[in-house]
């Protein structure tokens, strides 16, 4: 074992029992897989992770310092476990992690209009003629065609919405189905 392996690995595990692992929960994690992919290599691989690794163990000092000397209101007094901070921690960064897209907005209003159009046409098939005042298929199409007249920005988002009910309800399916498939596989297998 290396003096800078052994170092690194006292540095962790001194942070570990301070809790200061629990300040940047994913951060931490990366430290450790690194100091234990250094401890695999030999010669200039692994003098090439151990400088990585020395610079992100400064980089996660300066961390725990200012985490330090911020008042504690932190997980202890709230109750917070360890789920939530990663998701604080992530929630900081993630704005910055993927900016909005201008064209986006316009994709996105351009494929919703295409959508709808395509549903709208979808739903408006002629009515079965025999159906009585009561037939569901009959409503639904009265329905449309009255909000089609009345307010198509409304039918637009309605039309959104069920696509999203109907999208939601086909994944149910599916996800019920696939342990089933599974098990015939395994069955079969045997």
């Amino acid at each position: 074992m290396t003096e800078e392996r052994t170092s690194a690995k006292a540095r962790l595990d001194t942070w570990r029992e301070q809790g200061a692992d629990r300040i940047d929960p994913v951060r931490f994690h990366v430290l450790e897989a690194l100091e234990q992919r250094a401890a695999g290599h030999e010669g200039e691989v692994r003098r090439l992770l151990d400088e990585r690794l020395s610079s992100l163990l400064d980089g996660y000092a300066a961390i725990v310092e200012q985490a330090a000397a911020q008042p504690q209101s932190g997980t202890a007094a709230t109750g917070d476990g360890p789920l939530r901070s990663l998701a604080q921690t992530l929630a900081r960064r993630a704005p910055d992690a993927f900016p909005e897209l201008p064209m986006l907005a316009d994709v996105r209003q351009l494929w919703s209009g295409l959508r709808t159009e395509s549903q709208l046409r979808q739903s408006l098939q002629p009515a079965p003629a025999n159906a009585g005042p009561l037939n569901s298929s009959a409503l639904a199409h009265r329905a449309i065609a009255s909000m089609r007249e009345l307010s198509p920005g409304y039918l637009r988002h309605f039309l959104g919405y069920l696509d999203a009910l109907s999208w939601m309800e086909q994944l149910q399916i599916e996800g019920a189905a696939a342990p089933v498939r599974k098990r015939n596989r395994e069955k079969k297998a045997t």
